[in-house]
């Protein structure tokens, strides 16, 4: 089965609950194998809101990339997520980060995401799950790029029922 990181991020309501049940309802369609410590992070794009819950983890899934996003659509809806404007608060936000090794260009889905090398929650804890892995477009090791990025996570302590 293909294996894909998926991130994922809160910062309303009951955080840890939303991430939680978010991981729980993904383990219907798939394998969850590893997952990144959580992190406290500062919001992108849109600063006036509270700060995020983020985290990576690795997914091991039969299901296509556009089958996953629905998958994670569907999710992020049953956990409680709200339509609201774009990057600014919510309850549950899954992204595909990495699909294998694909490259996947369409007008509502981007593989590798198109933030993947510019946010710290993304690239810092996706390394720390699997640091060998490369980028499919660039070919380069992510590490390359996390050099020139500033890590401004702070770990988050917690437990996730898994």
């Amino acid at each position: 089965m293909p294996l894909c990181y998926i991130a994922f991020g809160s910062n309303l309501g009951d955080k840890i609950g939303s991430i939680a049940r978010a991981l729980e309802l993904m383990k219907e369609h798939g394998i969850i194998k590893r997952v990144s410590q959580i992190y406290l992070s500062q919001p992108w794009g849109k600063g006036d809101q509270p700060e995020f819950l983020n985290g990576v983890l690795e997914y091991e899934t039969g299901l296509d990339p556009i089958r996953l996003l629905e998958m994670l659509k569907r999710t992020e809806k049953s956990c409680g997520r709200k339509p609201r404007e774009r990057w600014g608060p919510r309850e549950i936000d899954l992204d595909i980060l990495l699909y294998e090794n694909h490259v996947v260009m369409l007008s509502f889905l981007h593989i590798p995401h198109l933030h993947l090398l510019e946010r710290d929650f993304f690239l810092f804890p996706l390394l720390e799950i699997n640091p060998s892995l490369r980028h499919p477009i660039h070919h380069t090791p992510l590490t390359e790029f996390a050099h020139r990025l500033e890590n401004r996570l702070k770990p988050f302590a917690c437990l996730l029922p898994l």
